[in-house]
């Protein structure tokens, strides 16, 4: 089954009704500069709230993180107790192997040389867990880093997934098109964040979360 991951979640009530569409992980933004940041405290509440209120169905829960140094991502996660980290800045891979498994490197190649040499510097170093990414594939942008609305190239879509265990499609997913996507690319997870909004950065459309999950749903369980 595809996994989906919702993220840039900003408060508590969405996180809740993510959780209650079935989604199974979310992520939380803490890059300062995104329209969807929140700050620890708010992470504190939002994952502390979950956990009490679900206990072992809480989605897994992400922390989102660009080009910050290691040393604060380590004391964030022990701050805010998330699962996993993502790196989605222009980390090297030797970051991504301070963080010992616990960090997924997100990448915006723009061809599939840059793929390739993206897949090779840091899948070694993607989390072990079954139930994480190893690597999350985004649509290349000069100057952003994520949640643009651009899509990835199927074809280095293609090219990554041949290549590593568990590959996380972002970028431009739809509840329109993420059908189509998923039939297409067949990876293990994809995630949203803008997709699945009304205009509002962080904001989510509840009713288009669940049209978003019922639609990769209907390939993976057809």
């Amino acid at each position: 089954m595809t996994r989906v991951k919702i993220c840039g979640i900003i408060s508590l009530n969405d996180a809740l009704a993510v959780a209650e569409a079935g989604a199974d992980m979310i992520g939380l933004n803490f890059y300062p500069k995104s329209p969807r940041s929140i700050g620890w405290p708010e992470g504190q509440q939002i994952i502390t709230e979950m956990r009490g209120a679900l206990g072992e169905g809480c989605p897994l829960i992400v922390g989102l993180f660009v080009n910050e140094d290691w040393q604060t991502i380590v004391a964030s996660g022990m701050i805010v107790d998330f699962d996993l980290a993502q790196l989605s800045g222009d980390e090297p891979g030797h970051m991504v192997a301070r963080l010992a498994g616990n960090a997924v490197k997100a990448i915006r190649p723009k061809n599939k040389a840059e793929a390739l040499s993206a897949v090779g510097e840091y899948v070694p170093y993607a989390p072990d867990d079954a139930r994480m990414p190893s690597l999350i594939l985004d649509a290349y942008h000069p100057t952003l880093y994520g949640g643009t609305g651009e899509q990835a190239s199927t074809e280095v879509a293609l090219m990554v997934k041949d290549r590593v265990a568990r590959l996380m499609l972002a970028g431009g997913l739809t509840p329109e098109n993420v059908a189509e996507r998923v039939a297409a690319i067949r990876p293990w997870g994809v995630d949203v964040a803008s997709g699945v909004e009304n205009g509002s950065p962080g904001r989510k459309d509840i009713g288009k979360v669940w049209a978003f999950i019922e639609a990769v749903r209907s390939v993976t369980e057809s």
